[in-house]
């Protein structure tokens, strides 16, 4: 069994966050381990409030995890404060973690804002930089390379600009796209391009966060990084088409619809 550590917020309603990460990372075989950033009190419908954990128990909780069972990749998510930032990329350092997915969590699907303007320059400076694969939406792609985006081409412009902060792969996602749902994968300065189907299903709190979490897990498994997003892809979308409906707002996805 491989090992997967998500570093991220909770999510009270369990469909985004660390409850999704374990989800997605049990329902696709792999063993899970969290370490938790903040406490939210949030639903389908938004976010009602952030409860940052302190630094000191965030580094209580990575050096309890690296030093009994070590990761075989890292999800990064929500992360609140950039002196919670800084303590998680000094102890992925410290323990050399192998595998590193940062989600830019920037809001919630519900438009709520979870990351303070200060945070996104600590994340460009420091988290980047270690991240093998980086996964944002437009909107988040956007805030991270200073380019309005409105189509594939300016979702290229935007990957090379984020490119340029550390050394691993891009992934845009194209949810937000008016003519396609296509992701683009930018690594080594060559784009590929996964085409995505569109769904005729309002509930997809949490979807981010299940990537993310699916790819570290593919990752983990020893699949490529091309394998490891396009399979990735493929269990998210089987999730949405599942068509669970659950809350008043944007409803979480269905994790277990293969079980």
């Amino acid at each position: 069994m491989h090992t997967v550590l998500s570093i991220a917020g909770s999510d009270s309603s369990g469909g985004a966050g660390i409850q999704a990460d374990l989800k997605t990372i049990t329902c696709l075989g792999e063993y899970g381990m969290t370490v938790i950033t903040a406490l939210t009190a949030q639903n389908t419908m938004g976010v009602e409030g952030v409860e940052a954990v302190s630094v000191q128990m965030v580094r209580s909780q990575m050096d309890a995890v690296f030093s009994d069972i070590c990761p075989e990749a890292v999800k990064l998510g929500m992360i609140a404060t950039p002196d919670i930032m800084e303590a998680v990329c000094e102890k992925l350092k410290e323990y050399k973690a192998e595998n590193i997915v940062v989600d830019p969590v920037m809001a919630a699907t519900s438009g709520s804002s979870l990351m303070e303007n200060r945070t996104v320059r600590t994340l460009k400076e420091k988290m980047i930089p270690m991240a093998d694969i980086i996964t944002p939406n437009i909107l988040e792609a956007e805030v991270l390379s200073g380019i309005e985006i409105h189509g594939k081409e300016g979702m290229i412009k935007a990957a090379e600009v984020i490119a340029d902060y550390g050394k691993g792969a891009v992934l845009i996602k194209g949810g937000h796209l008016e003519e396609s749902a296509d992701d683009l994968l930018y690594k080594e300065g060559k784009a590929v391009w996964f085409s995505g189907k569109r769904f005729d299903n309002p509930n997809t709190h949490g979807t981010g966060c299940t990537l993310s979490s699916a790819i570290a897990t593919f990752l983990a498994k020893g699949c490529s990084m091309e394998e490891s997003v396009e399979k990735a892809k493929a269990y998210v979308a089987g999730a949405i088409e599942a068509n669970l409906d659950l809350g008043k707002g944007r409803g979480p996805l269905k994790h277990n619809y293969k079980i």
